[in-house]
């Protein structure tokens, strides 16, 4: 796809979102549900890699929706309504990150890094299928497990850039921080990941 016909679909989209919003703010329920299908993919992707949690990412996507819904009355239109969908979300999961944290829940997806080290944990993995799949469920693991390493802010980065596609000066608007402090941020989080995903990278 060329970059004019991207953004004319770009414009498009956001042209139909808006026009959702418009219905939603007047009271339309059956509007808004339109704009949770139309985004609720890539917001669950979002919030999945910040938590590494399916059920919890389902979760927190949905609040993320509610708050929208909630909030949408105080929506102007300033930014697109993706990108104010992603700040929710964003900060639905940094908070639910945090109470997480007070909580100290363990979980399979939240096992330490140290666990995929060790060697009847690994010997399990490979025991319960082919090489070939135990090999790609390992990586995505330790992947996943390296995102969860990283710090809130450089793992927000990181998410929204190489996995969602944004550019870093609409992850700036999300973020309410500099262009220079995104790219910053996603320099630092690409190297800590190389380094604990070397075994694979190699």
């Amino acid at each position: 796809m060329t970059d004019e016909r991207a953004h004319a679909q770009a414009a498009e989209t956001a042209g139909e979102d808006a026009r959702l919003v418009e219905r939603a703010r007047q009271g339309d329920v059956a509007a808004f549900d339109d704009l949770v299908r139309r985004h609720h993919g890539r917001i669950y992707a979002l919030v999945y890699h910040m938590l590494g949690h399916r059920e919890d990412a389902e979760d927190v996507t949905q609040a993320a929706f509610l708050r929208a819904y909630r909030a949408l009355p105080h929506f102007r239109g300033a930014a697109a309504f993706s990108s104010w969908m992603y700040r929710i979300a964003v900060n639905t999961a940094l908070n639910h990150i945090k109470q997480r944290r007070r909580r100290a829940a363990l979980s399979l997806d939240d096992l330490a890094p140290a666990a995929a080290l060790d060697p009847a944990f690994r010997e399990m993995v490979t025991r319960r299928s082919p090489d070939r799949d135990a090999q790609v469920s390992e990586l995505q693991r330790k992947l996943n497990e390296a995102l969860q390493s990283l710090s809130e802010k450089h793992r927000t980065v990181v998410v929204l850039h190489d996995i969602q596609g944004i550019p870093h000066d609409e992850i700036a608007r999300i973020m309410g921080c500099s262009e220079g402090t995104v790219r910053s941020r996603l320099f630092y989080a690409r190297q800590l990941l190389q380094s604990l995903l070397s075994e694979f990278i190699r």
